[in-house]
This record gives C-alpha cells, sequence and structure tokens, in this order.
C-alpha cells in the first residue's frame, strides 16, 4: 500500500462508524465491475429456493443498503 492509501486509511479509521462504514460501501461500490452471469443466476436459484421455503419478505440491495445508511446517520 502506498504511502497514501496508508495515511487515507488512518484517517478513515478515525472517522464514526458509520461515516466509515459508509465509505466502505462507496469504495466497494467502486471496484465491483461487471456482472458474473453465472454468480447472478446462482442467486436466482437460491432465491427461488428460499421463496419455495416461504422467505418472501425479500428486498432489493439498494434498498436494505439505503435504509441500513439511513438508520447510522448517514446521506
Amino acid at each position: 500500500m502506498s504511502t497514501t492509501a496508508r495515511d487515507l486509511a488512518a484517517r478513515a479509521l478515525d472517522l464514526p462508524e458509520a461515516e466509515r462504514l459508509a465509505l466502505a460501501s462507496e469504495l466497494i461500490d467502486s471496484v465491483e465491475g461487471p456482472a458474473d452471469p453465472e454468480w447472478e443466476r446462482a442467486w436466482i436459484e437460491e432465491l427461488a429456493r428460499r421463496k419455495a421455503r416461504g422467505a418472501v419478505d425479500a428486498r432489493p440491495w439498494s434498498e436494505v443498503r439505503a435504509r441500513i445508511l439511513q438508520r447510522l446517520g448517514s446521506p
């Protein structure tokens, strides 16, 4: 890790928890890259299995993420 990255990490670790979580989420979003069709297919199959078992109270990640960030007081 470069000196700049180490300095940024040290400064980020001094942030309040909610801000660290928001920052981590932004960083992850920035490197996820294109979706993997095989991974998506596997998740669709898993979701179908869960639905068949009665676990139908699923929510989209964008909705869940927004709710978590709101509870943490992030923008």
